[in-house]
């Protein structure tokens, strides 16, 4: 299932192999959750760029600065580019130190599936009641259910940056939630999910 029309997701898609090719960044976001889980198809971009990366940008694009939210943006036709920068961006994590918990997956920079999910219940929490944060929870939760999601490393950088008190809140929306219809699962199959992960969640 698809979030968002399939032509702009396309276009997004695409947009992001071209960045790729002339930029270095590391790929947060939907995107980079789809590439893990294949689940579901992102359409705005999200990049952590170094600020000699983001002259670079500057030189092809209009890049406007958003001092309310930290962070930098550009936009093409319907496509939005969220860019976060070290010593400025906070995403749960400094972005300065997302590049120490980097992988490299389908020729793209991504941070650890941990790390991703941090950085993803950081958005969750700041936007759970729209549409956004329906699509960041479908996010986490498909993060979440890979079998190889390592929640000891999850819960040690949780305390290691005193992130305890997101679990919380994570946890009652999580509980909340009736069903994941997003992500193909019905009321059944979504209640055997949860009782899994919230026991991680305590």
């Amino acid at each position: 299932m698809n979030f968002y029309h399939n032509l702009i997701v396309k276009k997004s898609w695409e947009l992001l192999k071209t960045l790729n090719r002339k930029y270095k960044f590391i790929l947060i976001g939907g995107w980079a959750v789809f590439l893990y889980t294949k689940a579901l198809k992102s359409k705005d971009l999200d990049l952590v760029l170094s600020f000699d990366e983001l002259e670079k940008l500057k030189e092809e694009f209009e890049v406007f600065k958003n001092e309310r939210l930290k962070k930098y943006e550009a936009r093409v036709e319907e496509i939005e580019v969220d860019i976060y920068t070290p010593f400025y961006s906070n995403l749960g994590l400094p972005a300065e130190d997302i590049q120490n918990f980097v992988i490299v997956l389908e020729g793209f920079k991504v941070p650890q599936k941990e790390i991703l999910a941090i950085l993803k219940q950081k958005a969750l929490l700041a936007r759970k009641e729209s549409v956004k944060g329906r699509k960041d929870l479908a996010d986490l939760i498909s993060l979440f259910r890979l079998e190889d999601f390592d929640w000891e490393k999850y819960h040690q950088i949780i305390k290691n940056y005193k992130l305890k008190n997101w679990l919380k809140t994570t946890y009652q929306i999580i509980k909340q939630t009736r069903v994941f219809e997003e992500l193909g699962l019905n009321i059944h199959q979504t209640a055997s999910l949860k009782r899994k992960i919230l026991t991680h969640l305590t």
